[in-house]
């Protein structure tokens, strides 16, 4: 056989003879925090990849294009893009007459659901319904007349069969809640979602999502643990105005952590000053985190410290742009010294555990091989290719011949 999965001299046990080492994802489901909120679930249409929001359905990721929707090819390209990266469902803004005529081709060629973001306008949303877009997403609190629309909105949105998501954020907070709470408080956000959606239950039409977004994470949190207790709608999560890639990394995945480890949410979207594949990468990988999406490439590499006597830096690095791109659930353990590197690496589908210059691979907890430190990263690149070729290709465990 070829050089897949051969094991060298220093494999463990020393034997001629065969192992099977099973390939793929484990039989049993990963463990999670806690189980996931009751909710309503709803679908957002589209032709080839439809969303299911809430109830059983697993937590989607959202972003939001940053072109001008008008400009419908930027728009498109864009949209393209984000679906590539893992975006399932995609915002669109609709702040002017030729954005609104531009939603019928783009929702009709995007590759994932598109929403409408409406502000200001309420004739927007009808334009939206038209034009066939999966869902609308309206601000009530900037919203002019829009209490006295809601009858008019409901009836052409169970018409068309199209959820209304109810975006309440801190920065356009109605006006009266304000002056009852004197600032954007949990206790304001989520009375306002509610009583939005009890202006739509007047009209029988309860095909709703909520958001209530504040910048405070911790504010946030509270909103929206409010809102579960009090409502079964499925939630989208937002911290609205994160900040730059760093600072919004961190408050989202804090606000996310904590919400969706309590059952809480049912899509995502990290707010970034940044291109919105970042957010995109943000979102998968906090829901990977949490067992809630199956797990693409993971690489585990430790901090380094004292104790590591080669670059573990470099080499986490270059591993993980050697390996950018790969689709199975592969774990990568890129290890620097001999206290927790053998057990890591041991652990991993594919690992190094480093020392004096060399490091010993490790595949599916059987070492294969040890090669010099500047051997380490084509080492693993290789033989991660050759497992994510047998993992597409084979159901069974991969015969291993030792030698």
């Amino acid at each position: 056989m070829g050089r897949v999965g051969r094991i060298a001299g220093e494999s463990a046990g020393g034997n001629n003879g065969v192992v099977s080492i099973g390939l793929g994802m484990p039989s049993a489901p990963p463990p999670v925090v806690a189980p996931r909120r009751a909710s309503r679930q709803l679908l957002l249409r589209h032709d080839r990849h439809p969303v299911l929001v809430g109830g059983d359905a697993p937590v989607s990721v959202q972003s939001m294009a940053t072109t001008v929707t008008a400009d419908v090819n930027s728009t498109l390209q864009q949209i393209a893009e984000l679906t590539a990266a893992g975006c399932q469902v995609v915002r669109v803004a609709v702040p002017s007459q030729d954005d609104a005529e531009a939603l019928p081709i783009i929702a009709k060629k995007s590759g994932i659901p598109v929403i409408a973001d409406i502000h200001f306008q309420p004739k927007y949303v009808f334009a939206a319904l038209d034009a066939g877009c999966a869902g609308v997403r309206v601000n009530p609190g900037n919203i002019k007349q829009f209490d006295d629309k809601v009858g008019e909105i409901a009836r052409a949105a169970a018409d068309c069969g199209t959820p209304i998501r109810i975006g309440v954020n801190a920065g356009s907070l109605d006006k009266r809640l304000m002056e009852k709470y004197g600032k954007a408080t949990p206790e304001a956000l989520v009375e306002s979602a509610l009583w939005e959606c009890s202006l739509f239950e007047e009209h029988d039409f309860r095909d709703i999502k909520i958001s209530v977004k504040h910048h405070d994470p911790v504010v946030m949190m509270q909103a929206y643990m409010q809102l579960a207790e009090q409502c079964d709608y499925p939630l989208h999560l937002g911290v609205t105005e994160a900040g730059p890639t760093f600072q919004g990394t961190i408050k989202s995945a804090v606000a996310f952590g904590g919400l969706l480890s309590r059952g809480i949410g049912d899509t995502i979207r990290v707010s970034l000053s940044a291109p919105p594949i970042e957010e995109v990468r943000v979102g998968l990988q906090i829901l990977e985190s949490l067992n809630l999406r199956e797990r693409g490439l993971e690489i585990v590499s430790c901090p380094s410290c004292g104790r590591a006597q080669v670059d573990v830096y470099t080499l986490a690095e270059q591993v993980t742009a050697g390996l950018e791109g790969m689709e199975v659930p592969l774990r990568v353990a890129v290890m620097g010294c001999v206290v927790n590197g053998p057990g890591e690496a041991r652990d991993a589908d594919l690992g190094v555990a480093s020392g004096n210059g060399k490091g010993q691979i490790f595949v599916k907890g059987e070492v294969i091989k040890t090669v010099p430190e500047s051997q380490i990263v084509e080492t693993l690149i290789e033989e991660a290719m050759r497992l994510a070729e047998q993992m597409d290709g084979e159901s069974g465990p991969v015969v291993v011949e030792t030698v």
